[in-house]
């Protein structure tokens, strides 16, 4: 028995637009900040250069929202209520697409779901207000304004109160909506944007002024913090038409969780499987295992290369090429960091600064003193006072000094001016000292040398192609024809990592070469994973993953162990070689290979600078 037809048969009927409107507000409305977007995306379609956002109650009792944009006269009010009534596009082509909103269904859909009333006024005419509840449109009627248009919703959800059941906390709401105007705010960095929740002003960002990528780069200062910016590299790429422009933080300023990453197509803010599996392979073997990347990026292409009309909430995009957008991503990244070479996030060294406590001030501590001189010593009075206090080192005490005059450098850098500076001591069999003009460097030695043994170690394997090994007796691994397709679509690029595939019949495919490296391979396990990659992100990194992780295992076993003991001139060698290798501000585990002490915070360590 089919429990969902009744005993008698069904009627088809017509739903009246009060329903309708109802069941589209359930896809378009899911929670207050759902209700913020649709409004704030109308406004910047509007032309808006400022846009004022206040909530009331996490946005359950108000949301207001105020533009100085092209406003609407009092005749295009009840049509801006109809559902599907739009003036972003003419209905020819849905591909041209060039505005954040296109599908008529924002307005009616709040409308329907709570109290509603828009009041509007364009360049040079006179202002009109719309009010509808619960669906129920009210006649138009004059009122006072300025330019543009202010939206206010009460009571979201008031007419289908089964919602209401499912809205989280006041604090949880209120943090949605500031998250959904901080990524709106990131998109349109010419337009100023303030929120305020319970008559608090909680986010405010002005029209920032100059060149976009300044402007973008102001922006995102103001947004996501000084931090990131100071500790990410610019990225701005182009392939196949596509354009990737934005910042991508360093490794080692990497996050718990993702929640840095902000990804944008055509400065519409998306949450695509694709982009965020391309960014993730983009950092895959710098990051640390749970560590994620943070990360703005903006992709920009001709509106027919991409169709942003998935889904009413049009947070998903689907590309017409899949294979260059996600190429183009991980590229783009993978080159970025490569360029970086050796830099390693200002983060660390103050979280290593704020390690440091100073001996606590007892009851019989002296005042505090200031003993900043009003003159500094030359350097050269500084060495000789120093080389007159130095201990005479010997082999008992585990210190190595390293005199500056041992140190040759590459180049015109005197040992000070090199990057990471000259190497003067080596503490506890591992760890290196060495000072720059203007501060402290410490590095870990097995770290950064195995960082260096594995970018040699990758730069050989792609010189050289990854040697492959032909199995004794073929693997036959069953699958669906349609998995088997898709695995033999790719098959060039699995025996350019040294697997090789064939179609054996039906559904099935032999492995005839495994990479030589991968001592043990469960291949139908891999070629499973790779097919699973394949469905959720259209590509794959399995394989390569696999392969990177053995060389890093190389790299490790064949890298300067900690407890060994190095000359003056190996660990400047070090250094100049850290100075000179891609990525060499991590290790292969996502770990920093050194830290770096800014001289005027140690000063003020010591009290020698307020």
């Amino acid at each position: 028995m089919n429990n969902h037809a009744p005993n008698i048969r069904p009627v088809i009927r017509q739903l009246d637009e009060t329903t309708a409107n109802r069941i589209a507000a359930g896809e378009v409305v899911e929670r207050p900040a759902s209700a913020v977007k649709e409004l704030v995306e109308n406004a910047l379609d509007a032309g808006a250069t400022r846009i004022d956002i206040a909530i009331e109650e996490g946005g359950k009792r108000l949301i207001r929202v105020s533009d100085d944009g092209c406003g609407m006269t009092a005749d295009e009010l009840p049509l801006a209520l109809s559902r599907h009534a739009t003036s972003k596009i003419d209905g020819d082509d849905l591909l041209a697409i060039n505005s954040f909103g296109f599908r008529g269904e924002a307005l009616p859909s709040l409308g329907a779901v709570g109290r509603l009333t828009i009041t509007s006024r364009v360049d040079g005419g006179d202002g009109a207000e719309i009010s509808v509840t619960a669906g129920r449109i009210a006649s138009p009627r004059p009122a006072a304004g300025n330019r543009g248009t202010v939206v206010e919703l009460r009571d979201l959800f008031f007419a289908t109160p089964a919602r209401l059941k499912f809205m989280r906390s006041e604090r949880a709401e209120t943090q949605a909506v500031a998250e959904t105007v901080r990524r709106l705010a990131m998109a349109e960095p010419y337009t100023g944007f303030t929120l305020s929740a319970d008559g608090k002003e909680t986010f405010r960002a002005d029209a920032e002024q100059g060149e976009l990528f300044g402007a973008l780069q102001a922006r995102l200062a103001r947004v996501m913090g000084r931090d990131f910016i100071d500790n990410a590299i610019p990225i701005d790429a182009e392939r196949d038409g596509l354009t990737l422009t934005g910042f991508a933080a360093l490794p080692t300023y990497s996050r718990g969780a993702a929640v840095a990453q902000h990804l944008y197509v055509n400065g519409r803010p998306v949450r695509d499987k694709l982009l965020t599996g391309a960014l993730r392979a983009g950092y895959m073997d710098v990051l640390a295992s749970g560590r994620h990347p943070a990360a703005v990026l903006y992709l920009t292409c001709d509106p027919q290369l991409v169709d942003v009309n998935v889904h009413p909430a049009k947070a998903e995009v689907r590309f017409r090429d899949p294979t260059a957008a996600r190429g183009l991503v991980v590229s783009a990244l993978r080159h970025g960091l490569a360029n970086a070479g050796h830099r390693a996030s200002s983060t660390v060294g103050d979280a290593t600064l704020a390690a440091f406590q100073p001996e606590p001030a007892g009851l019989n501590a002296a005042p505090r003193r200031n003993y900043q001189m009003d003159y500094r010593p030359s350097g050269g009075a500084i060495r000789a006072s120093l080389d007159l206090q130095a201990p005479t080192p010997t082999q008992e005490t585990g210190f190595s000094e390293a005199p500056s005059a041992r140190f040759e450098p590459a180049g015109d850098d005197t040992p000070t001016t090199a990057p990471l500076g000259a190497a003067r001591a080596q503490i506890h069999e591992n760890y290196i000292i060495a000072q720059s003009d203007d501060g402290l460097v410490i590095v870990d030695q097995h770290a950064a040398h195995e960082r260096l043994v594995y970018e040699r170690l990758k730069a050989q394997a792609e010189a050289n192609g990854i040697a492959s090994q032909a199995l004794l007796i073929p693997e036959i691994v069953e699958l669906p024809e349609a998995d088997a397709a898709r695995i033999l679509s790719i098959a060039d690029e699995l025996a350019e990592l040294g697997l090789v595939v064939e179609a054996f019949g039906g559904g099935a495919i032999a492995v005839r070469e495994a990479p030589a490296m991968l001592a043990k391979l469960n291949a139908q396990a891999l070629i499973r994973d790779i097919l699973d990659d394949l469905s959720d992100q259209g590509a794959s990194d399995r394989l390569r993953a696999r392969i990177d992780a053995v060389l890093s295992s190389m790299a490790c076993h064949g890298s300067v162990r900690s407890g060994r003991r190095m000359s003056a001139e190996e660990m400047n060698a070090l250094l100049r070689d850290m100075e000179r290798t891609p990525k060499s501000g991590q290790c292969n585990h996502g770990r920093p290979t050194w830290v770096k002490l800014r001289l005027a915070d140690i000063e003020r360590l010591f009290g020698r600078k307020e």
